[in-house]
């Protein structure tokens, strides 16, 4: 009714537009914000209607502190103000700068490392240590390779020590086993299977058993043994066979089997 000023109209998208404009050509979205002097980043920024642009949470900050809703800048009133996003997307091409030049960086620093390992230098004191520094490169990579090639081989042999050791626990337990079934058996078959064998001498003296062979039962001065494999000795030969040998689990000389004897 024209008591006091009609409120100024709002901004048009033209007019905004070229609001927008005056601030990019100023580049204020590029600089900290005046009120907080940080970066805009991914923050919430505002532009008013004079062209400044702030902190959305720093404008309203300043609105509750002053009492007035004046531009922190220019000192205008009444203003307009709208949501943009001009901070968050210069702090994303800084972002992506930084990690474009981090990544450049080392690839460059790869390239003179690798550069200076293979180059040699022109400056004599420089040629020198860098051959220096070439040989020794190479010897640490020879003693490396024994000690690696010398662990396999003694984990080799440390595999092949315990598959032994399992492997002798398993026949010793098969023996055993066969031992202990062959002192039920009958002897008359053992024997049996010597007589058709027909072996007439003693495989350790190479010396005759006697005039009937594995018949023969009182010859005292040589009697015979009968192992459960069904083979044939002297016993005097097999006593020292079995005293001279190493292991306490007797075997058979002929056959390498645990047995059990009986004198004929």
């Amino acid at each position: 009714m024209g008591l006091i000023e009609a409120p100024e109209l709002l901004l048009s998208e033209k007019e905004w537009k070229e609001v927008k404009e005056k601030s990019n050509s100023r580049q204020d979205s590029a600089l900290p914000c005046v009120i907080c002097k940080e970066d805009f980043g991914l923050q919430q920024q505002v532009l008013l209607s004079c062209s400044h642009v702030f902190h959305r949470a720093c404008l309203e900050a300043f609105e509750k502190f002053s009492g007035r809703k004046s531009c922190p800048m220019c000192r205008k009133e009444q203003y307009q103000r709208r949501i943009i996003h001009e901070g968050a997307r210069e702090h994303r091409l800084k972002c992506a700068t930084r990690i474009q030049a981090a990544w450049r960086g080392f690839i460059v620093r790869q390239w003179y490392k690798k550069l200076r390992q293979t180059v040699p230098p022109k400056d004599p004191k420089l040629r020198k240590k860098f051959y220096e520094d070439k040989f020794q490169n190479i010897s640490d990579r020879l003693l490396q390779s024994m000690e690696a090639r010398n662990q396999r081989v003694d984990d080799l042999l440390l595999e092949i020590d315990q598959s032994i050791a399992a492997s002798r626990h398993a026949m010793r337990q098969i023996d055993g086993n066969i031992e202990g079934t062959m002192a039920e058996a009958h002897w008359d078959d053992v024997q049996l299977q010597a007589v058709q064998r027909a072996v007439s001498d003693c495989p350790i003296c190479i010396m005759p058993l006697g005039d009937e062979g594995v018949h023969l039962s009182n010859n005292p001065s040589r009697p015979i043994v009968l192992l459960s494999c069904s083979h044939v000795f002297h016993a005097t030969c097999l006593q020292a066979f079995e005293e001279f040998s190493l292991d306490k689990h007797h075997v058979c000389p002929v056959c390498r089997s645990l047995y059990q004897k009986k004198l004929l």
